[in-house]
């Protein structure tokens, strides 16, 4: 039986079943939580490698049309400063992302929770970033044993993090 849920992706256990040979699982033991209002969410990977710094993030939140994809961060696994709060959340929500992957920590998590929007990351830290203006947009990232390359279908929900190089809403049967 195939589960769904609000988001227009099946489970990511069905994912699994479905595209055994190609789907990657980004490493559970690395610790990734939802934070977010939406669970369940997916969509096109447009990725940002940084490191303690978010201006890349933000700068993506504000000025890109997120309909249909999922902002992945690679801030280095570092839990020392939170990559995304909750102003840059409320600017994703306007922007119409559908969620956002940090390898890294997060803040104002009350917030983000009450948002329409998806956010897995590995936990929380108070202090926002500092803004250098550093970090790339575009390109291939590597976290919990999977690269995953910008237009990469991201899907998260309670079960994971599953990232498949076409859309596997496109199945077919």
């Amino acid at each position: 039986m195939t589960t769904r849920t609000s988001s227009s992706f099946k489970t990511t256990p069905d994912i699994c079943d479905d595209f055994e040979t190609t789907v990657r699982v980004v490493d559970p033991s690395l610790g990734f939580a939802n934070f977010g209002g939406k669970k369940h969410f997916g969509g096109q990977a447009v990725t940002v490698k940084c490191f303690e710094d978010n201006s890349k993030v933000k700068e993506l939140a504000k000025s890109l049309d997120g309909r249909n994809k999922v902002m992945v961060v690679d801030g280095g696994g570092s839990r020392r400063r939170a990559l995304l709060g909750d102003l840059v959340a409320g600017d994703c929500v306007q922007q119409g992302w559908e969620g956002l992957v940090i390898f890294g920590s997060i803040r104002d998590v009350d917030e983000i929770g009450q948002l329409d929007l998806g956010v897995q990351a590995l936990g929380t830290h108070p202090q926002k970033t500092e803004k250098r203006n550093e970090g790339q947009v575009n390109v291939p990232i590597r976290f919990g044993g999977v690269t995953i390359h910008p237009g990469d279908y991201v899907v998260c929900d309670n079960n994971g993090i599953v990232v498949n190089e076409t859309d596997p809403r496109e199945r077919i049967e």
